[in-house]
């Protein structure tokens, strides 16, 4: 399912709206929700309206555990860090007990840490089916998602939860999830902005990939549970 909002504050404000919505479902169901926060700008607006009046007020965020669908190895305090983008925008902002809140560390070898992010994952997990209640996850121009690029052996991983990905030109490595963890959550939600990436959603609702292969984010599906896509007009390209 897609849906297109007039703009990215509005986009926000229905991601943030949806985000309410499942944790609600969650916590009534199974006590806590376990979700996945998407780096890069598009999401930063939602986590803000997160944070503020009327939503912070309504959410239990006692219940709720913040994981991270990808990390780039840099100090937890750069710029470029998913894990700072959010607590700046969000999760500072709002009780989340420091408990709850498990990131991607990168103070080790990029292995341990995505063999540590896996160990940690698993016990939250412990022995329930590893499915998150919500996911937040965004598109590439490229169509790549969380830290799964095309081409990249990652998307062949059919075991690891987490793996170590070296983009071509980073100056760093990053940690991501894998599609056999990705693809067992309860709602995934992808987070569409802009025109530049309006070629690419596109060939994605088309279903179609021009060079033969699935992008990566096509390769996110579900299996027993519900995708939509938000996208701003721009993105939609209308």
């Amino acid at each position: 399912m897609i849906r297109v909002f007039a703009d990215a504050e509005e986009l926000a404000r229905g991601a943030a709206a949806l985000f309410a919505e499942e944790i609600s479902r969650a916590v009534t169901g199974r006590g806590r929700a376990s979700v996945l926060l998407a780096g890069g700008e598009t999401p930063r607006r939602t986590y803000e309206m997160l944070a503020g009046e009327p939503l912070r007020t309504t959410i239990p965020w006692d219940k709720i555990h913040f994981f991270w669908g990808d990390e780039r190895c840099v100090p937890a305090d750069d710029p470029r860090s998913n894990q700072a983008m959010a607590r700046e925008s969000l999760l500072d902002r709002v009780p989340v007990p420091p408990e709850n809140i498990h990131p991607i560390a990168c103070a080790d070898s990029p292995e341990q840490a995505a063999d540590a992010y896996q160990r940690e994952l698993q016990d939250h997990f412990a022995g329930d089916p590893p499915r998150f209640d919500l996911v937040f996850l965004g598109l590439g121009a490229d169509g790549h998602t969380a830290s799964l690029f095309p081409g990249s052996a990652a998307l062949a991983e059919q075991t690891l939860w987490t793996v170590v990905v070296h983009r071509p030109g980073d100056a760093f490595p990053r940690i991501t999830l894998t599609l056999p963890l990705l693809n067992q959550a309860r709602r995934l939600l992808f987070l569409v902005s802009g025109q530049g990436k309006s070629a690419m959603l596109a060939e994605i609702v088309r279903g179609v990939s021009a060079s033969g292969p699935l992008y990566p984010a096509q390769r996110v599906q579900l299996h027993n549970g519900e995708v939509s896509w938000f996208a701003d007009r721009a993105a939609a390209g209308c």
